[in-house]
């Protein structure tokens, strides 16, 4: 069976040790002759594997995520962590979505719309690429999930498997999404969401006195802050609402919390199409300062002359 490696899943290889590729590419072998050597992993449609680390110089323990269908796909690959929990654990504690199929379908549109646009930006904007982070462990999701108190959306989930969040751009805080904004770091995530509902606590002292009609919400329980409007400003940003599935943007200052905007996956794949196209891009028109990928609607007038819009 026909085995591909995705681009940045080879640059974090490259990144994890100099003996990586080369154990990647034995992996690469082995599934070729057996796809399902790898077990069930807490994502539908999602298998994993792992390397161990000491058959390879210079190579630590792996775990590798791939997708097997009439190809396989190697889409995730971290350092294994003596501290991950095992993949039984993870089937165990964790609750089987209600349509497995169409979960598997969120996790692989996900998985493509993000690599458009991390491929986009590694060959056309590098430095906006080298500013996002390695994904996340499994763990650390753990840890949010935990934090929160709610379950992470699968589409969430494997959007965080992929990058744990945007650092921003040479100080500016360029983010690659529209306008400019940034996925957020997991520990910013937690961060905001601690704040918001802090937030809400004090509006429903007040609630208790106000007519039903009169109430004021700000934040709800499952509503999860996934983009912030710059990679160093936390002021307002989208929300993942983990009840509905849609995305609605929140700020910092309690305005209303606006109208839903897309699910997960039409917000990066719209992102990818504008990317792509850009003459067809309507909600902002992407450009170039340099390596970096910047959104007109943010061009700092100090910036404005450097400037490349994109047109195809």
């Amino acid at each position: 069976m026909k085995v591909e490696i995705q681009p940045d899943v080879r640059d974090i290889a490259a990144q994890l040790g100099a003996g990586v590729p080369y154990a990647l590419k034995v992996l690469a072998g082995q599934l070729a002759d057996d796809p399902d050597m790898g077990r069930p992993s807490g994502l539908p449609g999602i298998l994993t594997v792992t390397v161990d680390g000491e058959v390879f110089e210079d190579c630590p323990d792996l775990s590798v995520g791939y997708i097997r269908e009439d190809r396989i796909e190697i889409r995730f690959l971290r350092a294994a962590s003596s501290t991950e929990p095992s993949t039984d654990a993870q089937e165990q504690d964790q609750d089987q979505p209600a349509d497995p199929a169409a979960a598997a379908v969120i996790v692989r549109e996900v998985a493509d719309a993000w690599r458009r646009i991390t491929d986009w930006l590694q060959h056309n904007a590098p430095d906006s690429y080298a500013a996002l982070r390695a994904g996340a462990d499994p763990t650390a999701i753990a840890a949010v999930e935990g934090d929160l108190g709610i379950r992470i959306p699968v589409e969430l989930h494997v959007l965080w498997l992929l990058t744990a969040g945007d650092g921003g751009v040479n100080g500016w805080g360029w983010g690659c999404l529209p306008g400019g904004e940034a996925l957020m770091p997991l520990d910013a995530v937690a961060a905001a969401y601690r704040r918001r509902m802090d937030a809400q606590d004090h509006e429903d002292t007040f609630n208790v006195d106000r007519p039903e009609d009169e109430r004021i919400t700000v934040w709800r329980t499952t509503w999860i802050p996934v983009v912030s409007h710059g990679a160093a400003d936390g002021t307002s940003g989208l929300y993942l609402d983990a009840a509905t599935g849609y995305l609605g943007r929140w700020s910092r200052y309690n305005e209303g919390p606006g109208d839903e905007l897309d699910t997960l996956v039409s917000y990066l794949e719209e992102a990818a199409d504008m990317l792509e196209a850009p003459a067809l891009a309507t909600r902002d028109k992407p450009g170039l300062i340099g390596g970096a990928l910047v959104w007109g609607s943010r061009i700092d007038p100090a910036q404005e002359d450097r400037w490349q819009p994109l047109t195809s």
